[in-house]
């Protein structure tokens, strides 16, 4: 054999090789929000486990964490993501309206491509010294109540909407609503990007003297730093959040991961996928694991984004974008 035919098969040889490889270790980027840290660490175990058994192929799962709205822009900006998970669909609208994401997304899959469902809860200090019971408790001088900033992350406009609807479904007009927020957040001395950051500032540099938290933070909280730390506290009345996902299309296919990106999100709504985020205390899709676990759930009256707001487009538009509400309201403390 001539040496020019060696080399050829050897070039050939290696290029086989390294197709090989590169099959064997597709890698997907999930860009998420704080709080699902935990869920999605368990999940990816389990579809990686999935997607072997099932086709025989490797896949490797990355995960970025922050405040959702800042996921949200960074992938606008190149966070090479294949994948979205965020809290509220304000992030992928914004990311669809950019072209990142396809503008049918939320028809992609089942529930408006969100396959679990929260709320917000308040957890506050052992014994809850401050007897802090409902959301009127939140405007008493003396109260420090720890949120996420609601421009930079998605809880934190849950928590902000759930507040406003709280006085509204008591009666109260628009106007009523603005002034009870604005004393909510005149008694919050720090205002977090991240829900992570809140819990952070709450449970570890023990500042603040309730945390409002997403419900799976809330009961995460009590796990990691102990039941005798903190108490729950359901409010009479809180809001349905709607956590949704998306494949990052522009992403997925210069990668090549289309495929992959879609099974990842679909097996979300598996049997398995839906145990997971139960015990990660995410309430199921699924009615009969719901039902199943059902002790892992507070009973709350949950108002609605569409209901309430008129959409999460009104809303975002109404409340938080630049020169909104929110913005009108809100006095920085020095």
């Amino acid at each position: 054999m001539n040496l020019k035919r060696k080399v050829t098969q050897a070039l050939a040889g290696l290029a086989l090789v390294t197709g090989n490889l590169a099959v064997a270790q597709t890698a997907l980027l999930n860009a998420s929000y704080d709080v699902a840290r935990e869920f999605y660490k368990d999940y990816n175990a389990a579809f990686v486990a999935h997607y072997k058994k099932t086709t025989g192929k490797d896949v490797k799962i990355d995960q970025a964490h922050g405040g959702s709205s800042a996921q949200a822009r960074a992938v606008n900006d190149g966070l090479d993501a294949d994948v979205v998970t965020m809290n509220t669909t304000t992030d992928i609208e914004f990311l669809a309206s950019t072209g990142v994401v396809a503008k049918d997304w939320a028809k992609r899959f089942p529930g408006n491509a969100s396959p679990t469902t929260s709320t917000m809860l308040f957890l506050t200090r052992e014994g809850n010294p401050k007897h802090i019971k409902d959301w009127d408790d939140l405007i008493k001088p003396g109260i420090q109540v720890i949120v996420v900033n609601p421009k930079t992350g998605g809880n934190g406009r849950m928590a902000y909407l759930a507040a406003w609807g709280y006085v509204r479904k008591k009666g109260g007009t628009d106007a009523q609503a603005a002034e009870f927020v604005g004393k909510l957040y005149k008694n919050v001395p720090v205002l977090d990007s991240g829900a992570r950051g809140a819990t952070v500032t709450f449970a570890q540099r023990q500042i603040g003297d309730v945390l409002l938290a997403w419900e799976n933070e809330a009961h995460l909280a009590l796990k990691e730093f102990g039941a005798d730390k903190f108490d729950i506290v359901t409010p009479s009345l809180s809001i349905l959040a709607e956590p949704p996902v998306a494949v990052v299309d522009k992403n997925a296919r210069r990668h090549h991961t289309s495929d992959v990106a879609n099974a990842y999100l679909k097996y979300l709504y598996s049997d398995e996928g839906q145990e997971i985020a139960a015990k990660n205390f995410y309430r199921p899709r699924n009615a009969a694991i719901a039902a199943k676990y059902a002790a892992n759930f507070n009973q709350v009256k949950l108002i609605t984004i569409d209901q309430e707001f008129g959409g999460w487009t009104r809303a975002q538009q109404t409340h938080f974008a630049d020169g909104g509400v929110f913005d009108q309201i809100f006095q920085p403390q020095n």
